[in-house]
Order: structure tokens, then sequence, then C-alpha cells
């Protein structure tokens, strides 16, 4: 290695390197891989993390909603801070199911519902009924 410099504000580093057999320079841009945890599912599987999967799952609630797709971005990059920053190689799927909750009620409270309707899987309309009047309690 000859040379190293950050590129982007940390995003990357740039090394000159040389190579040991031919003697020829050459240039290597690398960033960190941060690895989110494996996801431990209610039956005891494990899954690998898949970020389309909160995506679509997020994206569906908020569907015909008015929260633009930087916001929406800027919600799962968040979620997936949170679940890094937790510091464990497993993490339980209920854990993603509240963070997700917690940041769609920030975002949108319409869908907030529906994505609790899912998740929780509300059976009738006085479980609708008891989630809306929960939002409509301040602190809540």
């Amino acid at each position: 290695m000859l040379d190293s410099r950050l590129v982007a504000e940390g995003a990357q580093v740039r090394r000159r390197r040389e190579c040991l057999s031919c003697g020829e320079r050459f240039t290597t841009f690398e960033s960190a891989e941060l690895a989110m945890p494996r996801v431990v599912k209610q039956d005891g599987t494990y899954q690998h993390f898949d970020d389309e999967k909160l995506r679509r799952g997020m994206s569906r609630a908020l569907e015909k909603r008015p929260v633009s797709m930087e916001q929406i971005d800027a919600a799962l990059n968040r979620i997936k801070n949170d679940l890094r920053a937790t510091g464990e190689r497993e993490i339980d799927a209920s854990l993603i199911g509240e963070l997700v909750m917690k940041t769609l009620k920030e975002l949108d409270e319409v869908a907030y519902v529906r994505f609790a309707s899912v998740y929780r899987s509300f059976q009738d309309i006085e479980e609708f009924r008891k989630e809306l009047d929960k939002l409509q309690k301040p602190d809540s």
C-alpha cells in the first residue's frame, strides 16, 4: 500500500497499491460493509435481513398516502441504523415490526393503522377502534 485517502467524506477510502509480482501500481476504492443482524422468526427459524421486504411492507402501508420516497428512504435508513445499533448478531422479527410501527406512526397515522391491522392481525372492527382510540390520546 502506498497511499490512503478518504473519498466523499468518509464513504470510501482510496488506496494506491502496488502488485507484488509485477510492480504495477493501481487504485482501489474501499468502503465498510455494515452487516445487518440475522432475523429470528416467531417459529424460531432464522432469516437474513431483507431490506426489500421491509421496503415492500412499508410501501404497501403508505400506498396513496402523502409521503415522499425521500421520507420513506430516510425512515428505512433509521430503522436499519437502529437495528445495527443494538450490536446484536440476531434480532427478533417482532422488534423489526415494532420499529416499523413506531416509524409509520410518526410518518402517517393512516399507514400506521394499515400496517398495524396486518401486523397485529386485527380480527374485528373493535380492534381497529381500540387502535384509533390510542392514536387520539396524547402521549400514545
